[in-house]
């Protein structure tokens, strides 16, 4: 997890030279937590995308419980999304999909670009009945996921729809909700005694949602940062949804923010021919940045013996 570079990088800069801290949302959490949340972002660029696709999903959630309330309502939900096991209600379909909408963002860039592939296909063929909506949601879920005789939704969303659900139940509590500012999504806040619930329902371990704040010092983590820290590239692409958790600003000269208009961690996935030339340009300067700390310490090293 790219948050454990840094906090490796500050816990044992014995051991480790430096941290290139991809998209990590470090002031993500329970007294730290931004302003604008983790679903304000998914909105943001699923409407720069496509606005008729935005305002499809946006609508499409009210559609989707109403089915629900209708006799056999679950049933036909099942149907159309063709789900391979019965839904229990509508939030079952309604997580399922606002998983799908933020993994499309999250991972958009070539040479899929998943949101544009989403939308194409939300886009294609305007609905003339409120109920065709569902069909066109439907495009969307084939177009990301592919066709197949059915799909899964029987996932623990609640505990598990950001990183690793026994992380996520256990350490690393981060209050990710559906904010007011979040237009394309209904509006649900994170609620803290829900996701204990959660977590104990499904894995049997209550969260310590306040554990990872005292043992790495959050709070204040740009005084620490500036203080005790050193060598740590904060990376962020605007367009991850995690950015709005990031360090996006330099705190010294050796603790840098690099800021991109990238997705989840891009400057660490594979390179390929179709990478934009921000990008390789990007990837260029923090290798500069690193190889500056080897050098520098083999040089304070190489001082050290001669001096002894």
């Amino acid at each position: 997890m790219e948050l454990l570079a840094a906090w490796f990088r500050l816990k044992y800069p014995h051991i480790a030279l430096g941290a290139l801290a991809s998209s990590a949302p470090l002031l993500y959490f329970e007294d730290t937590r931004p302003k604008f949340g983790y679903y304000y972002i998914v909105t943001k660029v699923f409407k720069g995308a496509s606005e008729r696709c935005y305002n499809t999903i946006r609508k499409s959630w009210k559609v989707i419980d109403i089915v629900a309330t209708k006799p056999n309502g679950l049933l036909n939900l099942s149907k159309k999304f063709k789900t391979c096991a019965p839904l229990n209600g509508s939030y079952d379909i309604k997580d399922f999909l606002s998983t799908i909408y933020a993994e499309a963002v999250q991972y958009n860039r070539g040479p899929s670009y998943p949101v544009t592939n989403v939308c194409k296909a939300i886009d294609a063929n305007p609905p003339s009945r409120k109920s065709d909506i569902l069909d066109q949601i439907f495009a969307g879920v084939v177009a990301f996921i592919g066709n197949r005789s059915c799909y899964d939704t029987n996932i623990p969303q609640t505990v598990a729809s950001h990183g690793d659900g026994r992380h996520s139940c256990s350490e690393i509590v981060m209050p990710v909700g559906y904010d007011k500012q979040d237009t394309m999504f209904q509006t649900a806040p994170f609620n803290m005694t829900s996701f204990i619930e959660g977590c104990e329902s499904y894995y049997g371990v209550p969260p310590r949602p306040h554990w990872i704040m005292t043992y790495f010092g959050i709070q204040d983590v740009r005084l620490i940062l500036r203080r005790f820290g050193s060598n740590i590239i904060f990376s962020n692409g605007l367009s991850d949804p995690y950015s709005v958790g990031g360090v996006l600003e330099d705190i010294s000269d050796s603790v840098v923010a690099i800021k991109t208009n990238g997705s989840h961690c891009q400057d660490i996935a594979m390179k390929n021919k179709g990478d934009p030339e921000w990008l390789v340009m990007q990837r260029e300067e923090e290798v500069k940045m690193i190889e500056y700390w080897i050098s520098t310490y083999q040089k304070d090293l190489r001082d050290l013996n001669i001096s002894i």
